[in-house]
């Protein structure tokens, strides 16, 4: 066994701290997603993440840097092309991805909706991109009606389905989305994810989605840390929509999320467990319910939340545990549109063994996440990944 028995990555989904050098390639251009929360909230209360040294990542207005920070702590590069959830979470695992997903900004094309109504049954309504609260109130009382079925999508590559739960019932939601997985896996088609969208409510103002949201990505381009580690025999537990990312690939438990609380309570009673190997975690409610809707105050609030969780889970590591925390991409909610933003990434690990905490200063790709916890375990990467070790500066 390598130095630590388990390593729990946690993704703050969303959570950048500052344009990437590339920023201006994709629009974003001054974009910041903690620093510009900071500037909004009257007060700011995250004594863990402040200790553990994310102040002295991200130049914030409420909370000051830390002298010696507890954690080890990094800013992270993207080297793949994008700034989508599964690009993220792909580079962090070991892929390089070099060609973006498609997107449909304007609506899919013709020959894709008249297919997808021809194979599920459903006449489509919407196809446009739109928020997942606005289009609901827009058409959700005409699905209830008619049994139409909502198409839609964002700036992201994603084809999204709505369906009430009573009316439009959740496994015709999920048989339609898996027809329109199948679809979009047409090279001129070929969006990142389905994503089924359920939703209860009656009438206007009611709408409210729930959580059985489910993600039907498309497979990893190649095999990953998750998937190395699976075959050495150890332990990979995801939580939240890890799995829906990796389309269950490397995965040997995958445990659903109501929340990105709920998600951190799930985390502690994996604490509480024996096992040896990775338990990673997607913490979805940032970039959902905050980035996307551009509210800052609903996403600093989030962060608040956790950093309260963060310290339960703090309170029950053990010396043989190391926690990495990390994000994906931005969403800077003080941006135009509603779309990911190209930022760098915080890492910060952490371990109740080690001696000091300290900065190591950047990285220029996800990938050197995977590559420390491959690292750790004595499994060798997958052919054709990139990414470094930094298991040894981890003291």
């Amino acid at each position: 066994m390598g130095k630590y028995k388990r390593i729990f990555v946690v993704v703050i989904d969303s959570l950048g701290i500052g344009a990437a050098e590339d920023a201006a390639d994709y629009n974003d251009m001054g974009t910041n997603t903690l620093g510009h929360i900071s500037e909004r909230m009257d007060t700011f209360d995250m004594p863990n993440l402040q200790k553990l040294g994310m102040a002295n990542l991200c130049k914030l207005k409420q909370v000051e840097p830390v002298a010696e920070p507890m954690g080890r702590i990094m800013t992270l590069k993207e080297r793949s092309i994008g700034k989508d959830t599964m690009t993220g979470h792909w580079e962090m695992m070991g892929l390089h991805i070099t060609k973006p997903f498609q997107t449909f900004t304007e609506g899919f094309p013709p020959e894709l909706i008249a297919e997808l109504e021809s194979r599920t049954g459903h006449k489509v309504i919407g196809n446009k991109s739109a928020s997942g609260t606005a289009i609901l109130e827009e058409l959700a009382e005409e699905e209830i009606a008619t049994g139409n079925m909502i198409v839609y999508t964002s700036t992201d590559s994603v084809l999204q389905i709505c369906g009430n739960e009573e009316t439009f019932d959740l496994e015709e939601l999920y048989r339609c989305c898996e027809i329109a997985r199948d679809i979009t896996m047409k090279e001129e088609w070929k969006v990142g994810r389905v994503i089924a969208r359920p939703y209860v409510g009656k009438k206007k103002g009611e709408f409210v989605r729930t959580s059985n949201r489910h993600d039907y990505a498309i497979k990893p381009y190649g095999l990953t840390t998750l998937n190395a580690m699976k075959a050495a025999g150890l332990d990979v537990i995801s939580v939240g929509k890890i799995s829906d990312i990796f389309c269950g690939e490397g995965i040997t438990e995958s445990n659903r999320s109501n929340s990105s609380v709920h998600g951190m309570e799930q985390t502690i009673e994996i604490a509480g467990k024996d096992f040896t190997g990775l338990c990673y975690v997607n913490l979805v409610d940032f970039d959902t319910l905050w980035g996307h809707r551009r509210n800052p105050l609903g996403y600093g609030e989030e962060i608040e939340k956790f950093d309260v969780k963060l310290g339960e889970l703090l309170e029950v590591l053990k010396e043989d545990d190391l926690l990495i925390l990390t994000a994906d991409h931005g969403n800077d909610p003080t941006y135009i549109g509603t779309d990911h933003t190209r930022e760098n990434v915080p890492f910060i690990a952490y371990s109740p063994s080690m001696d000091k905490g300290g900065d190591l200063g950047e990285a220029d790709t996800f990938a050197v996440i995977g590559a420390t916890v491959a690292d750790n375990f004595k499994v060798s990467m997958p052919e054709g990944t990139i990414g470094y070790s930094i298991l040894d500066e981890l003291v």
